[in-house]
This record gives C-alpha cells, structure tokens and sequence, in this order.
C-alpha cells in the first residue's frame, strides 16, 4: 500500500499585478484581496506578496521574482498578463519566453505553483465593439500561452472562465476590473484548491462569507467612473485602436484576422509564427 503524504507549506509566495496587491477588496489602510485570504490557510507559513499595481510580465520576470528565489518557497502563486493585452506593444513571443521563465525558477526552485487563465473581461466590463474584440483575441493568444507553460511545467491553473460566479456583477468591485471581496475570497478558494490538488498540505480553509471591509456605495460608482473609468478607458483605447481598426479593415474586407503567435507542441520554446486560415 502507497501512502501519501502530503506537503508542508513553510513558505508561500505571491507574484502578479494589482489583483494580487488586493484591488477592489479595501479595508482600512489598504488593499486586502487575494494574497491574504490564502495565506490565512497556511497560518504557520511564512507569507511574501511582491506584487504591484501596473505589473507586466516582464516586470514580474525582472523585478519581482529575484525577490522570492532565495526563499525557495514552496508555493507560489502568479497571476499576471492583463496589463500585457492592454499594450500597444503586446509581443506574444515575448510573453512566453517570460511566463516560461518566471515559472521554470520557481519549480527549479521547488515551488508548487498555480496559475491563471483569463476570462473574457469584456462580459464584466462593456467595450465598444471593436476594443471588445480586439481585446478578446490579445487575451485568446495569451491563455494559449498559459496553456503551453502550464503543460510544459505540469503547474496548477485556475480558469477564471469557469470559475464559481465568474461572470456575477457580486463577484466584481465597482471598477469591473478587479475582484470584489467576494471575488477576491473565491480566487483564493480556487488557488488553495489547486496547491491541495498539487500535493500541498492546506491546513486551513477560505471562508467565502464576506466580513465586509470598506462600504462600496453607487457614489462609489459614479466617482469611480469619472475619476478613473473614462480616464482608464481613453488611455487604453489609444493603445488598442491600432489593433481594433486592423480587425475591422479585415473584417469588412473579409481577409482573415492579423497574424497571430502559434506555438509548437514541443518542448524547446522554438514558437513558430504563422497566418491562421490564410
């Protein structure tokens, strides 16, 4: 008879961009949000969030993961890759020789680590046509990506598509961008359940009963949009109009959509570009 014994945690480790800075699940003095509620399962580990608002990919590959490589956690948790698809210099190659980078360090480093897949955030956060699919295909090409690193490295991955409550407006603060407290507690549900399931021991539990941090009323809503929501929106319209006008030309000239990346089933990162249905 085989006997498993499962993983201590002494250790666990939060790379990514604002959604694990805690955005969207405020309490007094700051953020909450993801990082906390997970690391409130692991009461004995030793807890290290370095993420930042803003964060790329390649600020996370750069800047953030030296920070947690000489702790050699044993979980760690990335969630990173939105801001990229948001870019007027996206670069698909890029992003996988990154993500393929940040993840082999911390499972050469002896970490388990979870990931994410993107949902369509135009569902939660309406777009003019155009940006919507402009937008939905940047975050195609990078959950195919993500796809490809997690196979390559047999790390955990939660698919916030299919996550409980994904498209709920509950699940989503007052920005539509970022997790509202009852969002923020089932992604740290669902990341707990993916480090259990890659042999971690989780001595606690999330509790998806929210204790309510800072009140969000609609004078929330309506500062937010004029504070920050239009302001958001004309920014990263400019990045993606370029990319959103080439979709439209096609499409009315029924030519097939931009060349997007492909990557090979193999193991050597030699990605491969090449014109889909031409």
């Amino acid at each position: 008879m085989v006997f498993f014994v499962a993983k201590t945690v002494r250790s666990l480790v939060v790379l990514g961009d604002s959604t694990t800075v805690g955005v969207g699940d405020p309490v007094p003095g700051g953020w909450r949000g993801v990082g906390p509620l997970l690391a409130a399962a692991f009461a004995d580990a030793r807890y290290l969030n370095v993420s930042f608002t803003g964060a790329r990919v390649a600020s996370v590959r750069h800047e953030q993961l030296p920070k947690v490589l000489p702790a050699r956690p044993d979980a760690a948790v990335l969630l990173v890759g939105m801001n990229d698809t948001l870019r007027s210099d996206f670069d698909a190659r890029q992003l996988h020789v990154d993500l393929d980078a940040i993840v082999g360090a911390l499972v050469a480093a002896g970490s388990a680590v979870v990931t994410v897949r993107f949902h369509d955030h135009s569902r939660v956060f309406r777009l003019p046509g155009a940006l919507r699919r402009a937008l939905r295909s940047r975050i195609r090409e990078l959950n195919e990506i993500l796809d490809a690193v997690v196979r390559r490295h047999g790390i955990g991955c939660v698919d916030l598509d299919l996550m409980d409550g994904a498209y709920s407006m509950e699940t989503w603060a007052v920005d539509r961008l970022h997790p509202s407290e009852l969002g923020h507690r089932r992604l740290a549900a669902a990341f707990a359940a993916r480090l259990a399931e890659a042999g971690c021991e989780v001595p606690g539990r999330v509790s998806l009963v929210c204790t309510g941090g800072l009140e969000v009323t609609p004078l929330h809503h309506v500062g937010w949009l004029v504070v920050k929501g239009i302001p958001w929106l004309w920014r990263r319209g400019r990045d993606l109009i370029p990319y959103a006008a080439t979709i439209m030309y096609r499409s009315w000239a029924g030519l097939p959509e931009p060349p997007r990346y492909v990557i090979r089933p193999s193991d050597d990162l030699d990605p491969l570009f090449e014109q889909r249905g031409a």
